[in-house]
C-alpha cells in the first residue's frame, strides 16, 4: 500500500463520516442555540430542557434522514471494500 493510497482511504473516511453526523450535529447545534436563547431570556436555566429538546430534535432528524444516512454509509462500504484489489497492490 502507498502513502496516496493510504491517504485516499482516510480522506474517504472522514468524508463519509461528516456526511453521516453533519446534519445530526447541525441540528444539535441549532436548537441548543434557540433554547439557550430562550432559557436566557426567561431565566429558566434547567439543564434538561435543552438535553430533552436537543435529543428530541437529533432522534427527529435520524429518523427523517435514516434511509439518506444508510444508503451514504452503503456506498461507503461498497467503494471500499471494491478498492481492496487497488490497496494490496
Amino acid at each position: 500500500m502507498t502513502t496516496d493510497g493510504a491517504v485516499d482511504l482516510m480522506r474517504a473516511a472522514m468524508i463519509a463520516a461528516a456526511k453521516v453526523a453533519g446534519p445530526m450535529v447541525f441540528v444539535a447545534l441549532v436548537v441548543g442555540l434557540l433554547i439557550g436563547i430562550l432559557q436566557a431570556a426567561t431565566q429558566v436555566n434547567e439543564a434538561s430542557v435543552s438535553f430533552v429538546t436537543k435529543l428530541i430534535a437529533v432522534g427527529a432528524t435520524t429518523v427523517a434522514l435514516g434511509s439518506w444516512t444508510l444508503n451514504q454509509l452503503v456506498d461507503y462500504t461498497a467503494r471500499t471494500l471494491g478498492s481492496i484489489a487497488n490497496v494490496i497492490r
